[in-house]
């Protein structure tokens, strides 16, 4: 099951558009979640002022077109909704442990809103453990084209396997980008080459599993940040990692997936590594 995330904002809207089309491609249900989160207006759930009928009646609206949106978009995908009380985040956590994958906009009204990278988007990529995909609302042509981030260790591994997956379903090229800052005083050719092999071995069962995908090695003397960021100008989605340490904090979202959502381009994805003491969930 796909969940996106709905607040009425046009980065709302685009984030269905997706979520609709990536459902339809992977043959998966589609959630479509809103949050009516009483707490920012004081609205008690009770109470006689009407605010909180208010925020029912908003809600629901926001789910009719929703759902008129993705329905016109991709008529076969089962589409659901789910108009839950709770901050977004709270929201959102809870339905990511059955979702194979967290849609959201990148920026919005209210509810899932905030900037690019406000609380919720922030928030919602470190916790959530499945893919979170952050999609901005500028219409760009299609690229063709998947980037994944890639380091020297096995957490970057769930992050391949999604691009990868991703590169299949869409019929697209991938770009595998492997940036690093070396110390002066090495040989930058002989590290290049080591930290090739690296890669070559850390793709070498993906390329197994996917021999018709075209993939394209980057290996950049550069800050990750930067080589993604320029990367994402001629991609349709950036698919980054993160370690996953515990359940609470955006600061869990880690440097460089903080970075990259904050400058690149084109759409993100997230996808945490699962902690080493906790088994992996199945999606």
């Amino acid at each position: 099951m796909i969940v996106v995330g709905v607040d009425g904002s046009m980065t709302a809207r685009a984030a269905v558009d997706w979520a609709a089309a990536d459902a339809f491609r992977a043959h998966l249900p589609l959630r479509i979640v809103h949050a009516v989160d009483r707490s920012p207006y004081q609205v008690d759930r009770f109470g006689g002022s009407g605010g909180g009928d208010t925020l029912v009646r908003e809600g629901q609206r926001v789910l009719r077109e929703a759902v008129a949106l993705a329905r016109e978009r991709q008529p076969s995908v089962e589409v659901t909704t789910r108009d839950v009380e709770g901050s977004p985040v709270a929201v959102l956590r809870e339905q990511a442990e059955r979702a194979s994958e967290i849609v959201l906009g990148s920026r919005g009204l209210g509810g899932f809103a905030g900037t690019l990278l406000g609380s919720v988007s922030a928030q919602v990529a470190g916790q959530a453990p499945c893919p979170v995909v952050v999609v901005r609302g500028e219409r760009r042509p299609r690229q063709g084209r998947i980037v994944a981030g890639v380091d020297d260790s096995p957490t970057s591994e769930p992050a391949l396997a999604y691009a990868f997956q991703q590169a299949d379903l869409r019929g697209s090229g991938l770009q595998v980008v492997h940036a690093f800052a070396p110390e002066i005083a090495r040989d930058l050719d002989e590290v290049c080459a080591a930290r090739h092999r690296v890669v070559q071995k850390r793709l070498m069962a993906f390329r197994d599993r996917y021999p018709h995908l075209e993939v394209e090695e980057i290996v950049r003397f550069a800050h990750p940040v930067d080589a993604l960021t320029a990367a994402s100008a001629e991609a349709d989605l950036v698919v980054v990692g993160s370690r996953g340490h515990g359940p609470f904090g955006a600061a869990l979202l880690g440097s460089v997936s903080r970075g990259v959502l904050h400058h690149a381009r084109c759409t993100v994805a997230v996808v945490r590594a699962p902690r080493a003491d906790v088994p992996a969930q199945r999606t």
